[in-house]
């Protein structure tokens, strides 16, 4: 499970919001905190920056390597 809702309730933000901050829709966003999508590389880089936190935290699961 990733970190992106944990991160965006503690800045009070609703998905809109952060939908409108990275410029995908509040769906995306969603989809994002459930695990049923990942981001592409630009967003991963745009919530890394955003949140001031590495993406691979954010993610763990997406560069989490299991042999």
């Amino acid at each position: 499970m990733n970190k992106l809702r944990e991160l965006r309730t503690k800045k009070g933000l609703t998905q809109l919001d952060l939908s409108k901050i990275i410029g995908v829709s509040e769906k995306t966003v969603s989809a994002w905190e459930r695990a049923n999508r990942n981001p592409k590389p630009k967003e991963l880089q745009k919530l890394e920056d955003y949140f001031k936190t590495p993406k691979e935290k954010i993610f763990f699961d997406l560069f989490s390597y299991k042999s």
